[in-house]
């Protein structure tokens, strides 16, 4: 037995997106009616670390494997999962070569080589470029075509686990010819390429608007000849979580809506409508909040939210920090949001089991006596308009979220809570369609963090967790030479956790592996480098009519989109 991790990925080889329903001829199924109400604003993955982009994204282009509904690893444009045991991973695990499928074609009708996937990896190390999916070429040497239709990449060190680069719905492959133009500095300048990238997947992008709708039409020259079942699709964007669920559940005028962050209630009386169900799937999100390390105050200008702004005046006490987290009730937020979609928590990484950190759970339950004592003791006195302060500086910040009922209650029980121990808000909410959208001129992205705490969820591909914790790494924070791309959001940066997760990259017994991951777990939990609060379930609405959908907490909800149809 080489690695635990391979042989698991070797069953995992045999297996093809099976299980769907029979269906007639492509495009016999009409218009394929989908909507998110946060609006996507580009169809290129690698300038948004939204998920909205990401999944939107994912019925045009394609990586060369992606996972299942149940997590497993499939090949999409590859024959096979490369394995130690099929020579597909080199024995010195330094490298792992992919097969592309025969006569596989762009959208446009030329043939898929392994130059695309080079240049794919140029793309998104190319200096300046501010790739926000960089984690998934962590540790990558070099990309080579050993023939047109094999590519070998490389490592800088043994990987045990190599399926990161150009694998799942944020790491697909890009046309090298329409994208050849659009390098490093470039590449948010490429509006063309970035709204309608030419792809591999069931449809085609036939008009994009950003931030409202983009219409698709199916992929004439795609692998399969039967599908997609839809002639076109449309990915309407805008509105709120409960109008969307509405559209499917009650109307009928969508077949599924994304993202049900709507409270249980509100859900189980639409479905009375018998138009449709919620689907949910557990996997790795949840919904957090981060706490900005560096200073935000409008006079820093260009400086603001960057490492050049130097420390948060008062978020960088420790102290601070962990008062603001034990002053939060978990569970009443639970209760009022997610209800059975959710479980409070202390952990960033909260699956798979095996990876589950059970080492930290001082968080959990509210506890305004500890964090008001964390306070007195750190020297934040408290003042006669109930604020406390120190040293010139009041606790006093600015919390942002995206706009959605859920997480507006969610501020609202935040900002009561931190009332308790002397700390004061303003709330703001952004429309999702911005905040997650990535823009770089946009001052209002999660990415550019132009607050003292906001709130959001993430969660990564698959189920192993090395790339999602190499997010964290100090080379990893978004600023103005990345354009703002990048998925150390909350700009954590600990030499110590660099050298963990690079040791993580070099183990391959899982067990090891698995310590390693609660290792860092746990480091960004007790240094309240952000605030886990609930593990949320995945809830969409899918239409009575719709079948073939199979609900993935580990890739895209997308994913078989090939696979859809209506029933009969």
């Amino acid at each position: 037995m080489k690695k635990l991790h391979l042989i698991l990925a070797a069953s995992a080889a045999a297996l093809t997106i099976s299980g769907a329903p029979a269906m007639a001829d492509r495009g016999t199924d009409g218009d394929l009616k989908i909507i998110f109400w946060q609006a996507v604003s580009t169809m290129n993955p690698y300038l948004s670390g939204g998920t909205k982009e990401v999944y939107g994204a994912s019925m045009v282009i394609e990586p060369l494997a992606r996972y299942d509904e149940t997590g497993a690893l499939v090949p999409m444009l590859a024959t096979e999962i490369p394995t130690v045991e099929n020579g597909g991973v080199a024995a010195d695990l330094k490298s792992i070569t992919w097969k592309l499928k025969p006569d596989l074609k762009w959208s446009d009708g030329t043939p898929v080589t392994a130059e695309d996937a080079i240049f794919t990896w140029k793309y998104c190390t190319a200096p300046d470029g501010g790739c926000a999916q960089g984690a998934y070429f962590e540790g990558v040497s070099n990309v080579e075509a050993v023939d047109a239709s094999t590519i070998k990449i490389s490592f800088t060190d043994p990987k045990p686990y190599p399926y990161s680069a150009l694998v799942g719905g944020q790491s697909p492959l890009i046309q090298a010819a329409q994208f050849k133009d659009c390098l490093g500095i470039k590449a948010p300048e490429c509006t063309s390429a970035n709204f309608g990238p030419i792809g591999t997947g069931p449809f085609v992008v036939k008009e994009f608007k950003p931030n409202d709708v983009v219409t698709f039409t199916a992929n004439p020259n795609y692998r399969d000849a039967a599908k997609p079942a839809f002639a076109t699709a449309t990915l309407k964007g805008g509105g709120d979580a409960a109008s969307a669920a509405r559209s499917v559940l009650e109307t009928g005028e969508f077949d599924y809506a994304w993202n049900m962050q709507v409270e249980p209630e509100v859900l189980a009386t639409m479905m009375q409508a018998g138009k449709g169900k919620i689907e949910v799937a557990f996997g790795t999100q949840v919904e957090r909040i981060d706490l900005n390390p560096f200073g935000v105050d409008p006079s820093l200008g260009d400086k603001r939210s960057t490492k050049e702004a130097g420390p948060h005046p008062a978020l960088k006490d420790p102290a601070v920090r962990k008062a603001l987290s034990l002053a939060i009730d978990r569970d009443i937020i639970d209760e009022a949001g997610y209800g059975d979609n959710g479980k409070p928590t202390c952990d960033i990484l909260p699956a798979p089991d095996i990876y589950v950190s059970t080492a930290v759970d001082w968080c959990l339950k509210q506890d305004l006596e500890a964090a008001n004592k964390l306070l007195d003791d750190a020297g934040w006195k408290m003042g006669s308009d109930g604020i406390r302060e120190k040293d010139g500086v009041k606790l006093s910040f600015l919390y942002q979220t995206s706009t959605n009922s859920v997480r507006q209650a969610t501020q609202a029980l935040v900002k009561d809570m931190w009332s308790q121990i002397g700390v004061t808000v303003e709330l703001r909410n952004v429309s999702a369609n911005v905040f997650f959208g990535g823009d770089p001129a946009s001052p209002d992205t999660f990415q550019k963090f132009m607050a003292d705490v906001q709130m959001y969820t993430n969660n990564f591909d698959g189920t192993n967790p090395e790339k999602y914790m190499a997010g964290w790494m100090c080379d990893k924070i978004p600023s103005p030479a990345s354009g703002w791309q990048g998925e150390n959001i909350v700009r954590y940066c600990n030499p110590e956790y660099d050298a963990l997760v690079k040791e993580l990259g070099k183990t391959g017994k899982l067990e090891d592996r698995a310590v390693i991951a609660k290792k860092l777990n746990d480091m960004l939990s007790n240094d309240v480098a952000q605030i886990p609060l609930i593990h949320r379930g995945q809830p969409s609405a899918v239409s009575a009519t719709l079948e073939g959908v199979k609900m993935n907490a580990w890739d895209s909800e997308l994913w078989n989109v090939a696979d859809w149809s209506r029933k009969k």
